[in-house]
């Protein structure tokens, strides 16, 4: 067994190749021996938001503060709050972040596949990420 303290690891910030805005990464993890899973607390600050992206084995987002906004390919934006839970399927391209006033945490758990498990792609644009959350969502 092995126990992460906290604050035995120290902030990273999310890279700017992948991220918008202010995003810290604290306490990364991953399974030890032939275990697949990682993941870490990821909080991103009013108006951040990840690029676009795939996981080849699916994504959990547990939200623990704040309010967020996500969006899979093809579909409306949606408002995500501290207590939901998003389950992402297995390369499906999406997006998530905080709203533009409001910051959102959230722990990330996925499982590696041939030792990856992200895949980035181009960054939301400001039109994309702006254009909010719509009314049937």
């Amino acid at each position: 067994m092995q126990i992460i303290r906290n604050g035995s690891m120290p902030s990273v910030q999310g890279p700017a190749e992948y991220f918008t805005g202010t995003v810290r990464i604290d306490m990364p993890f991953k399974g030890q021996g032939e275990a697949r899973v990682a993941g870490a607390t990821v909080t991103f600050e009013p108006g951040a938001r990840s690029a676009w992206h795939t996981h080849p084995l699916g994504q959990v987002l547990i939200v623990t503060a704040g309010k967020g906004w996500t969006q899979c390919e093809g579909g409306p934006i949606v408002e995500i709050n501290a207590g939901d839970i998003v389950t992402c399927p297995a390369n499906h391209r999406h997006w998530h972040g905080a709203t533009p006033t409001t910051a959102m945490t959230h722990i990330t758990v996925q499982e590696a596949l041939d030792g990856r498990v992200v895949d980035w792609m181009k960054k939301v644009t400001d039109e994309e990420y702006l254009a909010g959350p719509t009314a049937a969502a």
